[in-house]
């Protein structure tokens, strides 16, 4: 399986069940999965939507690395990561993780990792929609320019 297959960054719904098939095989006794979803607030603010955006290319390449990194560091690991990009509504998916390995405490280790890895290196940006507005969120990862 070719690993553009496995670190994707995908304009439409995501899909636990082709997340898992990436990293399922006979070796692997164990698949643990992270599925983030749109919520409907942030620090007090009724959130109404959310606008992922990527440079994909670049994205796709740094989902890529920190599977390597965490197939380095917890041996006989699978890593796969989506993110979606793009217009989410509310309880949509917006990324999903699935770490496969011959154990559970190596592929739930693998996929805590990730995300937080995720979290603050992927060039990945998030704009919240509210009622009465838009904001983008800004954790480690750095906002794109305003227009």
């Amino acid at each position: 399986m070719s690993n553009s297959a496995c670190f994707r960054i995908v304009r439409g719904p995501l899909s636990l069940e082709r997340v898992v098939e990436r990293v399922a095989g006979p070796r692997h006794g164990a698949i643990a999965t992270f599925t983030g979803t749109v919520r409907n607030h942030h620090q007090g603010k009724r959130v109404t939507g959310i606008e992922y955006h990527a440079y994909a290319e670049m994205a796709e390449r740094v989902l890529g690395e920190i599977g390597a990194r965490i197939e380095a560091r917890h041996a006989s690991c699978r890593v796969a990561i989506h993110h979606r990009i793009g217009p989410l509504a509310i309880g949509e998916a917006s990324v999903i993780i699935a770490v496969a390995a011959p154990h559970r405490k190596e592929a739930l280790a693998g996929c805590t990792e990730a995300i937080v890895i995720l979290k603050s290196e992927a060039p990945i940006w998030k704009k919240e929609q509210y009622g009465n507005g838009a904001a983008w969120i800004e954790g480690r990862r750095r906002a794109p320019a305003r227009p």
